[in-house]
């Protein structure tokens, strides 16, 4: 695979012609024909303000043509191997216990069901559906539930923010926390935006998903609702 960088477009194109654009860029940056090209996708989107009569979308793009080798010694050119993130079923007779389902609880509890461990998630809010409702009392009424509200519940803080997905750190987990948000309803652009966001509607879709499919992978989620004494 190769990845080419610094592509440069200017921002006001009609955004319907941005694949057909990148091709074209790719042919002229490779020297090819457009048959050549096996196939590409974004790696990476920012915007470049500097000139603020000539704003520019910068891209970074990985490409598979045949004879990779080739190109190599063209400048912005490098090769690239996509990085697996690899699951290894482990055997174990004793239930992990996951305390919260805020991000970092749904992903644990999603690796350990993947792996094969059965988790059990505990939390002291509501699932997300429900949660939605006691927010929107609150909001409209004022009426605070203390165990299920904006900070506490399935999705945690973050599920009623704008949902920024920002890092400072480059870690190969962070492809598949993006592939899990994107299969579980966000936006695909999210993988390769510089200042990527999901926002609240579709976020209270995406941790409702994403427990769905860990009930398919085998996690009996036990999401404890102090409230109602319940398990979902």
């Amino acid at each position: 695979m190769l990845r080419i960088s610094n592509i440069k477009l200017r921002a006001d194109f009609d955004p319907s012609k941005e694949q057909e654009l990148l091709v074209k860029k790719i042919q002229k940056v490779l020297k090819v024909k457009q048959d050549k090209i096996l196939s590409f996708s974004i790696s990476k989107k920012s915007i470049d303000a500097r000139e603020k009569h000539n704003v520019q979308l910068v891209y970074s793009v990985d490409v598979e043509v045949k004879n990779e080798k080739l190109y190599l010694g063209i400048n912005n050119v490098s090769s690239f191997e996509p990085l697996e993130y690899v699951i290894k079923k482990t055997k174990k007779i004793t239930r992990p216990v996951v305390v919260g389902s805020g991000p970092a609880g749904l992903f644990c509890a999603l690796v350990l069901a993947e792996h094969g461990l059965n988790p059990i998630v505990v939390e002291q809010g509501m699932d997300v559906d429900k949660r939605k409702v006691a927010v929107e009392r609150f909001w409209k009424y004022g009426e605070l539930d203390t165990n299920s509200n904006v900070q506490f519940g399935e999705g945690g803080a973050g599920t009623f923010s704008d949902g920024k997905l920002t890092t400072g750190i480059k870690n190969t987990r962070i492809p598949k926390v993006f592939n899990e948000l994107i299969e579980a309803g966000a936006p695909a652009e999210i993988a390769y935006l510089s200042k990527p966001h999901i926002g609240t509607d579709i976020l209270i879709t995406v941790c409702r998903n994403i427990r769905k499919k860990n009930r398919t992978t085998r996690w009996r989620s036990a999401f404890r609702n102090k409230n109602e004494g319940t398990y979902y």
